[in-house]
């Protein structure tokens, strides 16, 4: 659009302007406009493109399991900084697991128990570290207490659905003990509701049963049941040295009812323990805001850990995330310490984004006039070199024969000078310049014509 006064373009105002500005020259002041230009897109468009994603999904748990229940209570923490958290249930820790491996799945973090990994490729997952203890609870009637797995052999034992941590950690263990799928034993795939009820019914002789896929009501009514027994691992310490994702636990003796006296001795268990996983790609914030939902549900006293001990940076399996390495470093960020989730996320990307530019653009546009100016005298002292020659030739020899070729060599000069676009801060040197043209050819008119 042109303005009414001067009848220029904006495009022309703003050339003008760089010109008079910085001393550039056409070419040099649009150079400079196109780097402020897309340095300014670009930082905008980082800005935006990096904003964390306000609606998140978490695969968890079956309705009721401990993993369901801990999403639950994740995504009540997460909207109050305004970001949306969708609690999507599943079969266990392998199912979850699978989906947070599968591109194609749309999930972005999930509870997965340790040692559950193998033939699934975690290189675009990462881990936010441990969260909590997942007991084993392996119930079973019978009259007389078991001492060893192996003597479950030959029985009808429900061990998990598929897709199930506990299915992976139950079947690693009665194979450690000579029990596999296809000998005398029955391996049944119920889930945990079905499973209490038939052991309660007494279809089934034993039932393997964890968090992440059993509700505390069926423990605890098993707990609770004068006929089914809990299996004490009495070699829990042997476990946990030959599988390195087991840790030794032990329920107190009456610490399910004092009363009762449930359960009547000190119960060694096996636990590995869970791990919040997420996609590598996973926003940076998220992670921050997720550990501190983590710390809230996860860090106080229970009965197997002690307050504080969870979230914990224990690497099992998969890579602990950098910013999770960091946060257990250091805690949050300045930003997100001291100001709520979206302005801190704000003004990290104005920091991230823009911060940077202004160390590129200053430096860049410095350096334009530098170059520019510096072409300038090049085509200045070009020009002060030709005529130095042909001045240092009038006095080498100021004959008439010389003096017509002398004069053709200063017109040239004066032609290309006078051709030369300078910017107002070059024009002392460029009139000087030409005033010296002058000069010499007021030296070379003095000397006599040749007859």
């Amino acid at each position: 659009m042109k303005s009414p006064m001067t009848g220029k373009t904006g495009l022309a105002r703003l050339l003008e302007v760089f010109s008079e500005t910085f001393g550039l020259g056409r070419a040099a002041a649009i150079s400079a406009i196109l780097l402020i230009g897309s340095g300014t897109v670009f930082a905008v468009f980082w800005f935006f493109h990096s904003a964390p994603p306000h609606t998140i999904t978490i695969t968890s748990g079956p309705e009721g399991s401990a993993f369901q229940k801990s999403a639950e209570k994740y995504r009540k923490i997460l909207a109050r900084s305004g970001v949306k958290l969708n609690v999507l249930p599943s079969a266990g820790s392998m199912e979850n697991l699978k989906r947070l491996g599968d591109p194609a799945f749309r999930v972005d973090i999930g509870f997965v128990q340790g040692g559950v990994t193998n033939g699934v490729n975690t290189d675009q997952l990462v881990s936010l570290g441990s969260v909590a203890y997942e007991p084993l609870l392996v119930f079973y009637r019978g009259a007389n207490p078991a001492e060893l797995l192996s003597e479950l052999n030959g029985k009808r034992l429900a061990i998990g659905p598929v897709g199930s941590g506990t299915r992976a950690l139950a079947s690693a263990l009665l194979q450690a003990n000579g029990i596999e799928t296809g000998g005398p034993t029955v391996l049944l795939d119920l889930d945990a509701e079905a499973a209490t009820k038939a052991l309660l019914a007494g279809s089934v002789d034993a039932v393997f049963l964890m968090g992440d896929s059993a509700s505390t009501e069926n423990m605890r009514q098993l707990l609770r049941t004068p006929d089914i027994q809990l299996f004490d691992f009495t070699q829990a310490d042997a476990y946990a040295r030959r599988i390195h994702y087991l840790n030794k636990l032990q329920l107190p003796r009456g610490v399910v009812d004092f009363g009762k006296n449930i359960p009547s001795h000190d119960v060694s268990l096996v636990a590995p323990t869970v791990e919040l996983v997420a996609r590598a790609k996973l926003h940076p914030a998220l992670i921050d805001l997720l550990l501190e939902a983590a710390r809230e549900v996860h860090g106080g006293a229970a009965l197997f850990q002690r307050r504080g001990e969870f979230p914990a940076p224990l690497e099992i399996d998969i890579r602990l995330s950098d910013e999770a390495r960091r946060y257990y470093g250091s805690g949050k960020s300045f930003l997100y310490r001291s100001l709520p989730f979206w302005l801190a996320s704000r003004l990290n990307r104005i920091l991230v984004a823009f911060v940077p530019m202004l160390f590129v653009l200053i430096p860049g546009l410095r350096l334009i006039p530098t170059v520019y100016q510096w072409q300038i005298r090049l085509r200045i002292y070009r020009s002060y070199r030709a005529l130095l020659s042909v001045e240092r030739g009038a006095f080498a020899s100021p004959t008439p024969q010389n003096r017509d070729e002398l004069l053709t060599r200063l017109g040239h000069i004066e032609k290309t000078v006078n051709k030369m676009k300078v910017p107002a801060s070059f024009a002392d040197q460029f009139y000087v310049l030409r005033q010296n043209i002058i000069f010499v050819r007021n030296k070379l008119v003095a000397i006599p014509a040749p007859h």
